[in-house]
């Protein structure tokens, strides 16, 4: 039987999610930068709308590593064997994680640059 929603079972289902995405020491590492470059983008002397656009950039590789582990948790379901296409689905999951840290270097690089010349 497929269980009833509702706007507290999702949200707490979501926690759910948060505690498991919590104990990836990877996901941590992006947290402490999250945080560490969000003090820094409220010491920057740059407009709101640079600044909103420099923290959401941010939210990319956060999001990535969320899907991320999502996709590694069902590979392992899956299969708990080693398997060539599970190891390609992690590899490629993990690459999606490393392709998306690139969106906030380049656009925090493209704003200093605007900013500084």
């Amino acid at each position: 039987m497929k269980p009833k929603y509702s706007l507290k079972k999702n949200f707490l289902y979501a926690m759910d999610g948060a505690k498991e995405v919590f104990k990836e020491v990877s996901f941590k590492i992006e947290i402490f930068f999250f945080v560490l470059m969000s003090v820094v983008l409220v010491i920057l002397p740059y407009p709101l709308w640079a600044k909103i656009f420099m923290f959401s950039s941010m939210l990319f590789p956060i999001i990535a590593e969320i899907f991320n582990t999502a996709i590694e948790k069902t590979v392992d379901l899956a299969s708990e064997d080693f398997h060539l296409l599970a190891k390609k689905a992690k590899d490629i999951s993990a690459f999606g994680v490393f392709v998306s840290v690139f969106i906030p270097v380049f656009v925090w690089g493209g704003f200093i640059i605007y900013f500084w010349s």
